[in-house]
This record gives structure tokens, C-alpha cells and sequence, in this order.
């Protein structure tokens, strides 16, 4: 035994050396660590992000009616499968060809027109397994963080999309249409800005997407209203027929899920996290965001009393929603006051625009255009209040204009096409039946229909 002892502590000491060698040729955390905690920032907020599929899945489940349940629920999980093939395949490099040159004042070779449109059909590359850290050449987070961090946002422009039309689209068409929105439409305006296009270069300002992912996916919602046409007895006889949800207490659940998710959504978009002051500023978003979220629900409470004499729960939802839209374009940089009265607003612009929307005969189930999109356009033209000089009113109206106009164009495009090839709504005795018996021959809820 004593033998055993002094060899193991001989062959110890004779290693200690090539342990202090291994030790001085490592990287220093110094050196790694910006590299460490910025991936790791993208994949907890990414997986915040993704969280919010099942936000969007139980709200629109619980808006819509019972005999529909089924056919949203397959909707969302089928949109975000598709939306993670389509941002591979195309969409991650569409809107990342490659940074603008400061120096030189041009863009990569990469762009096929620079600051305008990038390559297509070019999937994503992830790095190497088992790249060693001391070899490699680090960024600021690895490529696969970024990609899938990424991803959430474009999965989170056809989610919008799907609430709105819900009731009585197809699948399938609705399936193609989020192919091309999120391989195609969604990069190419969401490079414009993120992938320091031409609208990065004139100083358009929005931090996480209140233009860039949710007035986008409002816009190609509402070309899809458009095209597709009010559910059966929605406007009857010049009046707005109620057509209650099935289950506030999922849509309660889904509002507070994407509550959830959006602090990965707000506080991943600061795309850093290796300084002291990076991780102070995630912070300081965290809790405007909450604090927008908050207001907007208030604003939303009270403004339901005041003006139809009892609360709407629906309207106080999608007034947190409205919230939280309305602060995504600059949740850093406002006061928590100032973040309180941006997101207050946002719940105020739902109750005023909802009974708006019914009036013009645009039938949104889940009121996704007035939380997305127009509280998108608030949140992006209020951003100089608190952003200062690095941006304008006129820059922010230009920005909003040119993404919206966009993707409002060629959505309907999009959709018109559908339709006269395919045709992207179902009969009217299926509409009337449901959409879950017509389109997937099952039920949410078998059990109650069978009494």
C-alpha cells in the first residue's frame, strides 16, 4: 500500500508540469468570456422566443370558437416547423449577407443588390463540433446561437398572421403562404435594417422589432383580411355580430406565456452580454418591458369601463400585448415612467382600434393588426423621445413606411395568387361546421360536442 502511495504521488508530481503548461495555454475568461455569456444570452432568450409559439398557440385557441380549436393549434405548430426549415434554407443569410463597410462605404459581395436584397437559397452554415476555443477565430457568439435566436423573431411574423385569419382560411394555402413570408418576405425587410441595409444606413432605429417582426406580420395579416373576406355573420344588417371565444382562460394563458417570452424577445436583442454595462443594460429592458406590459393592461381596464361600462378581458389581453409591442422598438432607453406611458398608450390604441377595424368590415379574430401593427407604428415613431439623437421622427416614419409597404404589397400579392390557383377559403357549410371536422376530421373538445 505504501508503495501504491508514493508512486501516485510521485507520477503526480511529475505531471504537475505539463498541468501548468495546459493551464498558461488556455484562454483566459477575459478572453472568452464576452464570447461565453453572448451565446449563452441568445440561447436562453431564444428558447424565452420560442416559448411564445405556445403563447401564440394557447391565445388563439382560446379566441377562437370550440369547433375551430383544433385547426389553430395545427396551424402554429405547423408554422414554426416550417418557419425553422424556410430561415435555414433561405432566410437566416437573405437577411445577413454581411455587414456594410464603414470604411470603404459598400457592401459585401454577398448582396446581390447592396443594402437591398441578399443571396438566395444559401442555408446556414453552423460551426464546426468540438471547435477548439484556443484555435478558433471567436466572434462576438457562435454562428448556431445566432441563427437559432434569430429564427424566433421570423416564426414570430407568421404567428401573427394566424390569428387574424382564423375561422376560415385552409390550411394548406395558409402553410405556402407562410412559407414564402418567412423564407422570403420577413429577411428581406428585416435585412434592411438588421442586416445593416439601407435603412440602417439612413438611422432607422428599432431595437427589437415593433417595425422590423410586428408591424409586419400585421400587415401581412391584413392583406390576408382583406383578400380572404369577414367570417360568415360577422357584419350583419349594418352591426358587428359578437362571435365569443371558446376559452379565455387559455387566451389569459397564452397572454401571460408571450408576457414571458418577450423578456428573451426585449433583452436578447441587446446582443451582448460580456460587459458589465451589456448585462446592465438586459436589465434595465427586463423591467420596462414588464413595465409597458403592465400599462398597457391598465390603460386597457380602464378605457373598457369607461367606455362600454364593464371590462373586456379580450381588450385588456391584447392591451398588454399592444404593451409590449408598443416598447419593443426602444426598451432600453426610456425612463421606467416613460416606458409606463409608451406602453399605456399602446393599451389605449386596441380599444379604439378594434371597434375601428369592425367598422371598416375587416374581420381580425384574435385582434392582432391593432396590437401588432398599429401599436407597432407607435412604438416606432415614439422612439426619438427617449433615443435622442440617434434617431428622427422623419427617419422612424420612413423606416415603418418601407418595411409595412413591403410587406403589405407582396403579401397581397401573395395572397391574391393563392387564392386563384388555389383558392384559400373553405365552403361555407364548412365554415359553418367548423374548420376542425372540414379541414382535419377531429375535435378539441369530442367529448362536449358528442353532449
Amino acid at each position: 500500500m505504501k508503495l501504491t502511495k508514493y508512486l501516485f504521488v510521485g507520477v503526480a508530481f511529475a505531471l504537475l508540469p505539463t498541468f501548468a503548461l495546459a493551464q498558461d495555454a488556455a484562454p483566459t475568461f477575459d478572453e472568452i468570456g464576452p464570447y461565453l455569456m453572448t451565446t449563452l444570452l441568445f440561447l436562453v432568450s431564444g428558447f424565452l422566443v420560442f416559448w411564445m409559439a405556445a403563447g401564440f398557440a394557447m391565445l388563439e385557441a382560446g379566441l377562437v370558437r370550440s369547433k375551430n380549436v383544433t385547426t389553430q393549434l395545427t396551424k402554429n405548430i405547423a408554422l414554426y416547423s416550417l418557419s425553422a426549415i424556410m430561415y435555414w434554407l433561405v432566410g437566416f443569410n437573405l437577411m445577413y449577407p454581411g455587414a456594410f463597410d464603414d470604411v470603404a462605404g459598400t457592401y459585401p459581395d454577398a448582396w446581390l443588390i447592396g443594402g437591398w436584397l441578399g443571396p438566395f437559397f444559401n442555408p446556414a452554415v453552423l460551426e464546426p463540433v468540438g471547435l477548439a476555443a484556443a484555435a478558433a477565430d471567436l466572434g462576438y457568439a457562435s454562428v448556431a446561437s445566432d441563427f437559432f435566436f434569430q429564427l424566433m423573431f421570423c416564426a414570430t411574423t407568421a404567428s401573427i398572421v394566424s390569428g387574424t385569419l382564423a375561422e376560415r382560411i385552409k390550411l394548406w394555402p395558409f402553410l405556402i403562404f407562410v412559407v414564402v413570408l418567412t423564407g422570403f418576405i420577413y429577411p428581406i425587410g428585416a435585412s434592411w435594417q438588421w442586416g445593416t441595409g439601407w435603412l440602417a444606413q439612413m438611422g432607422f432605429y428599432d431595437f427589437a422589432g415593433s417595425t422590423v417582426v410586428h408591424a409586419a406580420g400585421g400587415f401581412a395579416a391584413l392583406a390576408g383580411a382583406i383578400v380572404l373576406g369577414a367570417r360568415i355573420g360577422k357584419y350583419k344588417d349594418g352591426r358587428v355580430v359578437p362571435m365569443p371565444g371558446s376559452n379565455l382562460a387559455l387566451a389569459t394563458l397564452g397572454t401571460f406565456i408571450l408576457w414571458l417570452g418577450w423578456f428573451g424577445f426585449n433583452g436578447g436583442s441587446q446582443l451582448a452580454a460580456g460587459t458589465v454595462g451589456d448585462i446592465t443594460d438586459v436589465g434595465r429592458i427586463f423591467a420596462n418591458t414588464n413595465m409597458a406590459a403592465a400599462a398597457g393592461a391598465v390603460a386597457a381596464l380602464i378605457f373598457t369601463q369607461v367606455m362600454y361600462r364593464k371590462v373586456d378581458l379580450t381588450m385588456v389581453l391584447n392591451g398588454a400585448l399592444a404593451g409590449l409591442v408598443s416598447i419593443t422598438a426602444s426598451p432600453l432607453e426610456p425612463t421606467l415612467f416613460g416606458a409606463l406611458w409608451i406602453g399605456g398608450v399602446g393599451g389605449i390604441i386596441v380599444v379604439f382600434m378594434v371597434p375601428l377595424l369592425d367598422r371598416l368590415k375587416i374581420d381580425d379574430v384574435v385582434g392582432a393588426i391593432p396590437a401588432h401593427l398599429i401599436a407597432g407604428f407607435w412604438g416606432t415613431i415614439v422612439v426619438p423621445v427617449y433615443a435622442g439623437a440617434d434617431s428622427n421622427f422623419g427617419t422612424q416614419f420612413v423606416g415603418f413606411v418601407a418595411i409595412g409597404g413591403f410587406t403589405f404589397v407582396v403579401s397581397l400579392v401573395v395572397w391574391i395568387v393563392l387564392k386563384g390557383v388555389l383558392g384559400i377559403r373553405v365552403s361555407e357549410e364548412a365554415e359553418i361546421n367548423g374548420l376542425d371536422m372540414s379541414e382535419l376530421g377531429m375535435e378539441a373538445y369530442p367529448e362536449f360536442a358528442k353532449g
